[in-house]
C-alpha cells in the first residue's frame, strides 16, 4: 500500500534548521503526493501519549502551519532529550520513578494513528532510538542533526554551522575585551565527546588554546603558551575549551545524571582556569556560551542543507526506502544505512589535517 500518512518528530536538543527540514518535508508531501502529516510534540511524547499536551499536542500540519518558519530557530513542535520509550520515566503511586520499556504502546499508538512511515529528526540519541524502532517494524527515515557534528556517515549536520557563528562572534568579542585588560579569557563551548564545534570556532575566532576532548590536556603547556605570548609582547590570550574537554588522566567535568537523561557537561573551563591559577600571574575570565549556541535564526549554508534534507527524506518515505538515513557527502545528498549511521560518534582526529594545521598556526592543544 502506498504511504498515506507521515508522522515526523524532532528530537534531543534544538538547533537552528530543525523548521527548514519540517517546511521542507511538509511542502514536498502535501503538494507532490498529498500525505497527511503529524506533527509530533515534544520528540516521542506525542507517540508515548496521543494527548499530551504541552502546550499545543500532536497537531496535523499543512502548507499554512509551516509557512515563514524558514527563518525560525528552534522547532514548532517542540523538542525534548528525556522521552526515550524505551528508557522512559515513570512514576508509580508511592512516587517513585523508573525507566520503563513503553515501545509496544507507542507501536500500538502508531497502528491506532494510521501512521504509514515516521521521519525522525535528531541527533545521535534521536537516531539509536529510530534504530531501535526498524528492529521493531517500524518504517523509519532519519535526519541528522545537532551543533555537535558528531553523526556519522554525514560530512556535515545541520545546526553546526549556525553554532560555530555564534561562537566565534562570542570570540571576537572576548578578545577585544581581553586586548584591553590584559586578560585570559577561557570559552567555554557545547559539543559533548566531540571536539568540532570548539575546533572550527576556536581556528575561526583565532584562540590560542584550543581544548578538545580527543586530546587530553596538562596544564604545563597552556600556561607554557600563554607565556610565550607575554614574551612576545602579546599581554592577553583565548582560549577555547569544549564542554568534554578532559585533563591528561582525568574524567569530563560531568553533572550527576538524573534518570532518563543523559549526562550533563558543565564546568571544563573553570576546571583549567581554577588549575592555571597556581601557574599564571595573571587575571583571568571564564564565559560559558551554554545555550546561547543552540538559539537563534539558522544561517544561510544551514537554511539550505536543512531543506535539502527534508526533500531528500520525504523522497525516501515516497520511495518506501526505510531504515535510512539523509546525508551530506561531498556536496550531495545521499541516504545511508540509518542503525551504522547511528553505531559510532564521529570524533576529531588528533593526527587529521585540521588539528595539524592549527598546531602551524601556533596553536596549543594543551599536549
Amino acid at each position: 500500500m502506498p504511504v498515506k500518512r507521515v508522522a515526523i518528530t524532532t528530537g534531543g536538543g534544538d538547533c537552528p534548521g530543525l523548521n527548514a527540514v519540517i517546511r521542507a518535508v511538509v511542502t514536498v508531501g502535501k503538494l507532490k503526493y498529498g500525505w497527511d502529516i503529524l506533527g509530533v510534540e515534544d520528540a516521542m511524547n506525542g507517540l508515548i501519549d496521543p494527548a499530551y499536551h504541552s502546550p499545543h499536542g500532536n497537531v496535523w500540519l499543512d502548507l499554512a502551519a509551516t509557512r515563514g518558519i524558514l527563518s525560525r530557530g528552534g522547532t514548532i513542535l517542540g523538542t525534548s532529550n528525556r522521552s526515550d520509550p524505551f528508557r522512559f520515566v515513570v512514576e508509580d503511586p508511592s512516587g517513585k520513578r523508573r525507566e520503563e520499556d513503553v515501545s509496544d504502546q507507542v507501536m500500538a499508538n502508531i497502528a491506532e494513528l494510521g501512521i504509514d512511515a515516521m521521519i525522525s529528526i535528531g541527533g545521535d540519541g534521536s537516531m539509536r532510538i529510530s534504530s531501535a524502532f526498524i528492529d521493531k517494524g517500524l518504517n523509519v527515515v532519519g535526519v541528522p542533526k545537532t551543533i555537535d557534528n558528531d553523526l556519522a556517515s554525514t560530512d556535515q549536520t545541520f545546526g553546526f554551522d549556525t553554532a560555530v557563528g555564534v561562537a566565534t562572534d562570542a570570540l571576537d568579542r572576548l578578545r577585544d575585551t581581553a586586548d584591553s585588560h590584559d586578560r585570559v579569557m577561557l570559552c567555554e563551548v557545547m559539543g559533548r565527546d566531540a571536539g568540532w564545534l570548539a575546533l572550527h570556532a576556536g581556528l575561526a575566532g583565532g584562540a590560542d588554546v584550543i581544548l578538545i576532548p580527543e586530546i587530553p590536556y596538562r596544564v604545563e603547556p597552556i600556561a607554557n603558551a600563554i607565556r610565550e605570548r607575554r614574551r612576545a609582547g602579546k599581554n592577553y590570550s583565548l582560549v577555547v575549551v569544549a564542554e568534554g574537554a578532559r585533563p591528561e588522566g582525568g574524567e569530563a567535568s560531568r553533572l550527576e545524571a538524573q534518570l532518563g537523561e543523559m549526562p550533563r557537561l558543565m564546568g571544563a573551563a573553570q576546571r583549567v582556569a581554577t588549575a592555571l591559577k597556581s601557574h599564571l600571574d595573571a587575571e583571568m575570565r571564564v564565559t560559558v556560551l551554554g545555550h546561547i549556541q543552540r538559539g537563534g535564526s539558522p544561517s544561510p549554508f544551514d537554511r539550505v542543507l536543512a531543506t535539502r534534507y527534508g526533500v531528500a527524506a520525504a523522497e525516501l518515505v515516497a520511495r518506501e526506502e526505510f531504515g535510512k538515513m539523509v546525508a551530506l557527502r561531498n556536496g550531495e545528498i545521499v541516504s545511508v544505512d540509518l542503525q551504522a549511521a547511528a553505531a559510532a560518534p564521529k570524533l576529531v582526529d588528533p593526527e587529521g589535517q585540521l588539528v595539524g594545521q592549527a598546531r602551524a598556526l601556533g596553536v596549543s592543544f594543551g599536549d
